[in-house]
């Protein structure tokens, strides 16, 4: 696993041993940023359910001001430490050793740019935090948030949120879903 692009480009990184972490293939992180890669540069960046970080230092790497790495796992959280440490991104990262769900109470932005959402995909995790990130209110009509799912995760509870889905992305095994508050007409 390695940075693709940027000031941080060929860095290697370290994931968690095991299978609690699925790391996104570089394949899949490289298209996820060509499709967000206007959006990138100067934002702030949420990486929740971090993982080792790869997603979070990928914006970085690529011209975001600041990331938010939230992830509760011990082993995860060393190697996001690592891995800042490695591309030299310790100053413009936040890391957040805690539950997604509490996190969000610590991130004091005035808006987040971009979040991406990566939640073990067997679980009702990904509405819990979504449910929540609705009532936050650095998410903003402008905020762009991700989520990386199997290809059989039922999302039709957005509307009811305060969510639409603008853009979906299938890949083999599973998916990224690109998802803004709705904006109510006048």
């Amino acid at each position: 696993m390695r940075v693709i692009a940027g000031s941080a480009r060929r860095l290697k990184l370290v994931a968690p041993y095991g299978m609690d972490t699925r790391p996104t293939q570089d394949i899949i992180k490289e298209t996820l940023f060509n499709i967000i890669q206007a959006e990138v540069p100067g934002s702030v960046f949420l990486d929740l359910c971090a993982g080792s970080g790869a997603i979070g230092i990928e914006a970085l790497s690529r011209g975001a001001k600041k990331a938010y790495f939230v992830e509760n796992g011990r082993e995860a959280c060393a190697c996001i430490q690592k891995n800042l440490h490695t591309t030299h991104f310790e100053e413009e990262a936040v890391l957040l050793k805690q539950d997604v769900l509490s996190a969000l109470r610590h991130i004091h932005e005035k808006e987040a740019d971009l979040i991406y959402v990566d939640p073990p995909y067997d679980s009702r995790t990904v509405h819990d935090i979504l449910a929540a990130l609705s009532k936050e209110q650095f998410v903003t009509n402008n905020t762009l948030i991700i989520v990386e799912s199997s290809l059989d995760t039922d999302f039709s509870y957005l509307p009811q949120i305060g969510f639409t889905l603008v853009r979906e992305k299938d890949y083999k095994a599973n998916r990224h879903l690109f998802i803004r508050r709705t904006v109510e007409e006048e």
